[in-house]
């Protein structure tokens, strides 16, 4: 599909660009990105001040995950397969997810102090838990590091309930926090 330029609302499926056209030259210039892993969900008005917003404005989610990822053996993520939001798992077998790298994560999705990525993981398939793990600059959640083993906050039990929501917080670009939240 070629580039296009509206002056409503649109909706895509690669992601959005804004842009601003000089009433001189004809000129575009990209004025800011939005990528298929991201949407902006939270925007406090009260806290622009200035016609530039910053990304430590926004909080970035992925609700519609356009793609997905499976991971049927124990393995250490790829930045990639953690961006799209949702991990799929059908494996027979007890399977341990490590999560990338800070660096590499971040990296990948262009985080800042203060993104923050929703992580889905489906093992409504599978027919043994599916546990996860962090890498060097991911560091555990107060509530995941304390009791994360007896509540079984890092496992995702397999059949109709086994689904999990995972928060990734990001304290710089290249360290985050992880975090169960259902």
């Amino acid at each position: 599909m070629a580039n296009s330029t509206f002056s409503g609302p649109v909706r895509s499926q690669n992601g959005f660009e804004t842009v601003s056209i000089s009433p001189t030259t004809g000129a575009v210039t990209v004025t800011s990105t939005l990528g298929i892993a991201t949407s902006v969900t939270t925007l406090a008005a009260t806290t622009v001040t200035a016609t530039t917003v910053t990304a430590t404005n926004l909080v970035f989610t992925d609700q519609n995950h356009p793609t997905t990822a499976a991971i049927n053996a124990t393995a250490t993520a790829t930045a990639a397969q953690v961006a799209t939001g949702y991990i799929t798992s059908t494996s027979a077998a007890a399977t341990t997810i490590t999560l990338p790298t800070g660096t590499d994560l971040g990296t990948a999705i262009s985080a800042t102090r203060g993104t923050v990525l929703d992580l889905y993981v489906d093992n409504t398939a599978g027919a043994n838990t599916v546990t996860i793990a962090v890498a060097t600059n991911g560091i555990l959640s107060a509530a995941a590091a304390g009791s994360g083993a007896g509540a079984g906050l890092l496992t995702v039990a397999n059949g109709v309930t086994g689904v999990g929501c995972f928060r990734i917080m990001f304290s710089s670009a290249t360290a985050y926090v992880f975090s169960r939240i259902a």
